[in-house]
């Protein structure tokens, strides 16, 4: 019965010490979902792919979060896999010895993953990790989805740009995409090149991957146009709904102020 108890007790310090990393990597600027799969990644010892790998390798707070967890996770495996050996094997277990246990376990497993899902558990657990890894470790905590204001209908992507498109072999000057509340934070070029902030002579060509900031319907609407009559008329429209947001929100604005 030690060796079970045993067992519980370690795939629940391994779901906490996963949500601990998962949160501390979200502090780092992955989003979460990115977050949870490294940490899960790097605790079972799965890997990573290339471009996973050198998204925690070239960070060095990531990098060691990754480390710690890796050398957690093999002592949490081999503890759980001796663990779940020597609760089936012994002299005086019996059969019903042996089904009791394993119900326990399955029956266990089922509250973890429920536990898991749970948004109200979730939502308590991150506010204790948060105010833990503000107060113990060298980890910024940054809600970057509050900073950026992506609750809101904003979303941050990356549009692959195609011959077909109706922003190829513009420059950011002429296309304009400002004026549509789209902001294009950085382009990665197909060479391995990547321009930050770049300014309104930047051409875009095919195989840029353009990093955009924006309310999602107009990165949508975007991302579907394509280089003909029909693309010039839907960038005049995007432009005209923009501009009628931004006289709603002066308006709104000066009503506040008086």
């Amino acid at each position: 019965m030690v060796s079970l108890i045993s067992l519980l007790v370690i795939l629940v310090i391994s779901v906490l010490v996963t949500k601990v990393a998962a949160q501390a990597l979200a502090h780092t600027g992955l989003s979460k979902e990115s977050a949870k799969f490294q940490a899960r990644s790097a605790f079972t010892g799965v890997g990573y792919t290339t471009s996973e790998s050198e998204k925690i390798v070239n960070h060095p707070v990531r990098r060691r979060i990754v480390l710690t967890l890796m050398l957690i996770g093999n002592v949490g495996v081999i503890s759980a896999v001796a663990s779940l050996i020597l609760t089936f094997v012994g002299k005086d277990i019996t059969a019903k010895d042996t089904i009791t246990r394993l119900v326990i376990i399955l029956i266990s497993l089922f509250a973890l993953w429920r536990l898991s899902k749970s948004k109200w558990m979730e939502n308590r657990i991150v506010k204790i990790i948060n105010k833990a890894l503000d107060k113990f470790s060298a980890v910024k905590v940054k809600d970057y989805v509050e900073l950026l204001k992506l609750q809101d209908g904003y979303e941050i992507t990356v549009l692959t740009i195609r011959e077909d498109d109706w922003i190829h072999k513009k420059t950011l000057g002429d296309s304009n995409l400002r004026n549509e509340g789209v902001n294009v934070l950085g382009i990665q070029r197909h060479d391995g090149t990547f321009i930050g902030t770049p300014d309104g002579d930047t051409k875009i060509v095919a195989s840029d991957q353009l990093m955009v900031y924006g309310r999602v319907e107009n990165i949508r609407n975007l991302e579907k146009r394509k280089k003909d009559v029909s693309g010039d008329e839907e960038h005049e429209k995007a432009m005209a709904e923009q501009e009628e947001e931004r006289r709603k929100q002066m308006k709104k604005d000066k009503e506040r102020e008086e």
